[in-house]
């Protein structure tokens, strides 16, 4: 008889776990369906992505450019692929890799930051941070700007955060500032470091030595990473803000509450911002006003940020599913059904877009489409940069040197 008490109260305990995360997610927010228009705060026409204007450079930052916008043409990348080299971190790699200068600069969960040759995959240099590594690096200058964040969850006994520079080539420590915890990929231009931390704070810090130049505190832990066109900066808070930041002073240009937690950056085009929320909603705000442009829901939350090619935003979902948005509208033009959540962002090289699953599959979808060119048996967060006939594909703790055939 004892048991099968187990059993049944065993039954019991997941029949009340499974009834309270239904209640969770019906009583919390979500975005709701808002159809956009492409006659207000809509420039149909961009300029195609340009090539870094940074000597040497191929991919400097999280999202490709300084507007996040996570695509690249032109670099002659596409399958059938073959192996050049795998790299093993032996730890969880969550954010996608900087290319430049010959190497690969890749930080690992555990807070170790590798400099890689990227003919070979040889580790050149490395650099432990006794934090979590949950962000990209960027490169300026030959120089490799990182954050790291102290955290239990890696082992960490530290609760801070960490902003620091690296000569590319050696690895010699430039300069290192504490702020709060942060996992914020940095965002270098003009000199200027950017990043945001869990207290809600802004920090522009001088590229050279990592004196402030400014902050601004906001409403709300701030996860994701700042996006830049000209001279404002675009940023969401787990406030449920998004906000736009004159880029010289910090000064506050607009806010628009209300839309959840964002966990997701923002991606910048078309007069418009790009973002994902935990309210389960794809979001477009105008550039200028911050007005909301529009909003399109999905099954559940979206963590991603937005990647935007041809008219398309382009971004997954917790709901498993990954959608090409109208950046007019925001309606569905096509969606793919992944089998299992999305959690990091896209990339779109030479028109194919590539994302990952927690089923730890990598795909290669057509971007004007959704059909399926490839998929790739390891990967789960953001999973692909790339340089001219080179792709490197970011499994759950390898990166693998792709080359077309």
């Amino acid at each position: 008889m004892k048991p099968r008490l187990l059993l049944v109260a065993a039954a019991v305990v997941v029949v009340v776990a499974g009834g309270l995360a239904v209640a969770h997610r019906l009583l919390r927010p979500h975005a709701p369906t808002v159809v956009g228009s492409t006659t207000t705060e809509f420039t149909p026409t961009v300029a195609a992505p340009q090539a870094p204007q940074l000597p040497g450079v191929d991919w400097p930052t999280y999202g490709y450019d300084e507007r996040r916008a996570r695509a690249v043409g032109g670099l002659g990348v596409r399958p059938p692929f073959r192996p050049l080299w795998t790299f093993h971190a032996r730890s969880l790699i969550e954010f996608p890799p900087v290319v430049g200068y010959g190497r690969v600069y890749v930080a690992t969960f555990h807070g170790v930051l590798f400099s890689l040759d990227a003919a070979t995959g040889d580790t050149s240099w490395r650099r432990a941070s006794r934090r979590c590594g949950w962000a990209s690096p960027a490169l300026a200058d030959r120089v490799v700007f990182v954050t790291f964040i102290g955290n239990g969850e890696c082992g960490s006994t530290a609760r801070d955060g960490v902003v620091a520079a690296f000569d590319a080539l050696t690895g010699t420590r430039r300069w290192r500032r504490s702020i709060a915890p942060t996992e914020s990929s940095p965002l270098v231009a003009a000199g200027v470091v950017y990043v945001g931390d869990w207290s809600g704070r802004v920090w522009a810090l001088d590229a050279r030595t990592g004196r402030t130049r400014w902050t601004r505190d906001l409403d709300g832990a701030i996860k994701g990473s700042l996006a830049l066109d000209g001279t404002r900066l675009f940023i969401g808070t787990y406030g449920g803000d998004v906000v736009s930041l004159d880029a010289r002073t910090g000064r506050v240009l607009w806010t628009s509450g209300g839309h959840g937690r964002f966990y997701s950056s923002p991606a910048v085009a078309y007069g418009r911002v790009y973002i994902g929320s935990l309210d389960d909603g794809v979001y477009a705000f105008g550039e200028a006003t911050g007005h909301l442009l529009w909003s399109r829901p999905t099954g559940d939350y979206v963590y991603a940020s937005p990647a935007v090619w041809r008219g398309r935003i382009l971004v997954g979902s917790y709901d498993g599913r990954f959608y090409a948005l109208d950046a007019g509208t925001g309606e569905v033009r096509w969606r793919f059904d992944a089998g299992d959540r999305i959690s990091g962002s896209a990339s779109v090289v030479d028109g194919l877009v590539y994302f990952s699953s927690f089923a730890h599959r990598t795909y290669a979808l057509r971007a004007r489409d959704g059909a399926l060119v490839r998929s790739w048996p390891d990967g789960e967060y953001s999973p692909v940069v790339a340089a001219p006939a080179r792709l490197y594909l970011v499994g759950r703790g390898r990166i693998y040197a792709l080359a077309p055939r």
